[in-house]
């Protein structure tokens, strides 16, 4: 097959050659140009056709995520993955460039003592990505090295069509479910936000891992609160897990249900090993969801690189709950939903458009009922 043909967009020298360089050392990865702001980018486009673009933020004449909208209104869906600063601007602004188009995004390094260690984190974060978005037939799946950023998670390709089995069947337990937990990573930001402006406050405790980076988590937490019926907010240690409340874990720690008094739920946060590569793991928050709730739990799996969830989900289904994956058509990245679907756990997979109002009916039953802002009705 090819090599995976990437146009890099930076205005700083050093980041164009750390990046051409690193990728440069693949060979599945040809970097077929560079750019110095977006206005450039535009037009190389044009003349390179790349299979991905790697896109900086902040640069003169056209930023990133004007770019990112430039390329997009011109009818183009080349992946582009975002370079980002870990600070609470850059936060914002990376949310702003998912909003606007942009498939995924990459933290630069901060506080690194070295060159190479930059390298290293760089490449981690970078070429998992790179080949979950433009998936070759053949390429080996790329993984971490050992000490490499934990909220990276492996890039696994999604299965064949002709692997996935049939759907499980489906079930309402009596008396509905008692908590709905969300995993989710590559696309997730935007595919989050559509599910959850989509829905009404709902009758049960809602738990999210994104994997995201810290600060990050608190930022978007922060902005699905402003634009959701319903709080939203990310974790801290004891926070009550409320009916009508979505709560999500905050960057590299494993965010874990715990009971609360009588009948009533919180929230744990641990820096346990990573799992899957990843801190916050899937996993983890469904495994400890179905250990904690005294009753069927729904869990959904969006779109995301890697399996993260895959065992997680199997506790859900062998506890008696259900769960419901993103289908292939609609994820960014068919893997973690992918993984799901291939080990026949899965009673639905449904574009991101449908999940919303499939979750609704299925907690149509539970006991609970909240009006809006989450206030027990």
């Amino acid at each position: 097959m090819p090599p995976i043909r990437v146009l890099v967009v930076d205005d700083s020298v050093v980041i164009r050659r750390l990046v051409t360089g690193l990728l440069s050392d693949d060979p599945d990865i040809e970097v077929v140009g560079t750019a110095i702001n977006g206005r450039a980018a535009l037009q190389k486009l044009e003349s390179l056709k790349p299979d991905l673009v790697t896109m900086d933020i902040e640069m003169p004449e056209m930023n990133g995520i004007d770019a990112v909208r430039a390329i997009r209104a011109g009818g183009s869906r080349v992946p582009i993955i975002m370079f980002s600063t870990l600070t609470e601007r850059g936060a914002t602004a990376t949310f702003d460039a998912l909003s606007a188009g942009a498939s995924d995004y990459v933290p630069k390094p901060a506080n690194v003592g070295s060159v190479g260690r930059s390298m290293e984190q760089v490449r981690d974060a970078l070429i998992p990505r790179i080949k979950s978005l433009v998936p070759r037939a053949g390429l080996k799946p790329v993984r971490p090295t050992a000490g490499g950023p934990a909220i990276t998670p492996a890039a696994v390709p999604a299965p064949a069509p002709a692997a996935i089995p049939p759907t499980r069947e489906r079930v309402q337990p009596a008396g509905g479910y008692k908590m709905l937990v969300i995993g989710s990573s590559t696309g997730g930001p935007e595919a989050l936000h559509t599910f959850l402006t989509a829905l009404p406050p709902l009758p049960v405790p809602v738990a999210i891992v994104q994997h995201m980076p810290p600060l990050f988590t608190r930022q978007f937490a922060a902005r699905l609160d402003r634009q959701c019926r319903f709080p939203v907010r990310e974790a801290e240690v004891g926070m009550t897990l409320d009916p009508g409340t979505v709560t999500i874990a905050p960057g590299d720690f494993h965010l874990v249900v715990q009971r609360h008094g009588t009948s009533g739920f919180a929230a744990g946060l641990n820096q346990d090993p990573p799992e899957n590569y990843c801190r916050p793991a899937v996993d983890v928050l469904f495994r400890s969801a179905v250990k904690a709730v005294p009753g069927p739990v729904l869990g959904l799996v969006l779109t995301g690189m890697g399996s993260d969830g895959a065992i997680g989900t199997r506790h859900v289904v062998e506890a008696g709950g259900s769960v419901i994956a993103q289908d292939q058509a609609s994820s960014v990245v068919w893997g973690m939903p992918g993984a799901v679907a291939a080990a026949g756990l899965a009673e639905q997979l449904l574009p991101l458009g449908q999940i919303a109002g499939e979750v609704q009916r299925r907690l149509s039953q539970s006991r609970a009922l909240v009006d809006d802002r989450g206030g027990r009705a």
